[in-house]
């Protein structure tokens, strides 16, 4: 029997699980910076009562996706579980992972796979040679879409409205002095983005970081994910990735086109 259509506004708010969302603004409410978390600081992130954030802890602790020290909440490992129902089901990590190892290979430099969620980006496949960043990044990792080669390349092709309604709603936060924070200017970068077919980041994301990224234009004509080349702003210059990486970048990136 198929399903049965929503008909109206209504009906969809019945079958909307209110704790459900709450529960899982806990568990994102842990991240790099933060892994581990008091109540208060929890209830402050995710603005739900102490009570209740209280409840959605322990229960997270219960069923072992959390720890409890006496003070600080922490995720477990277990928590993996809930990425891994994605990423296991999902082709596409595997398609991109061989094209990564093929560019890192090929340039002695790290590569990575993102897609848009929200207004950051999220890792899917990466093959890292070194370790240019102050923080770790693999498959799940998060990063500000606003700030990122990767997130630029796939910013600057989405359609006009979905474009219009991130810039009204986003804070273009400074993680560095470089980073473009007027929406004028940013929207002047995505839309240089979008007339050469690239987007190059110079330490806007971090000092000493440079990245370059191309769009994946599926047949369709969307694009929902961005492959990138990162590299010590130091060793290589904006113009050296722009002749040495941009072709491996756009052939992986043609080659994925017809794989999706």
């Amino acid at each position: 029997m198929q399903d049965q259509p929503i008909e109206d506004e209504g009906a969809a708010d019945r079958d909307f699980v209110a704790s459900l969302e709450k529960g899982l603004l806990v568990i994102e409410a842990f991240d790099a910076s933060r892994p581990r978390l008091t109540l208060s600081d929890v209830a402050k992130l995710t603005g739900i009562t102490r009570a209740a954030a209280r409840r959605y802890l322990l229960t997270l602790t219960k069923l072992g996706y959390a720890e409890f020290d006496g003070r600080y909440f922490s995720l477990t490992p277990r928590i993996l579980r809930l990425g891994y129902a994605y990423l296991s089901s999902a082709s596409l990590s595997a398609q991109v992972q061989p094209l990564l190892e093929r560019i890192s290979e090929e340039t002695g430099e790290s590569s990575s796979a993102a897609i848009l969620d929200g207004d950051d980006i999220v890792y899917i496949a990466r093959s890292a040679t070194r370790r240019i960043m102050s923080i770790g990044l693999g498959v799940g990792s998060r990063l500000p879409a606003h700030c990122t080669a990767l997130g630029r390349a796939i910013l600057a092709y989405q359609p006009e409205d979905a474009l219009r309604a991130y810039l009204q709603r986003i804070r273009l936060e400074a993680r560095t002095p470089k980073t473009i924070t007027d929406k004028a200017a940013f929207q002047a970068a995505l839309d240089a983005t979008r007339a050469k077919g690239y987007a190059i980041v110079n330490e806007e994301l971090e000092y000493g970081l440079r990245s370059i990224a191309v769009p994946v234009v599926q047949k369709t004509g969307r694009v929902t994910i961005a492959l990138n080349l990162s590299a010590q702003a130091g060793r290589i210059s904006a113009e050296e990735m722009e002749e040495r990486f941009l072709p491996l970048l756009r052939s992986a990136s043609e080659t994925l086109r017809y794989m999706l």
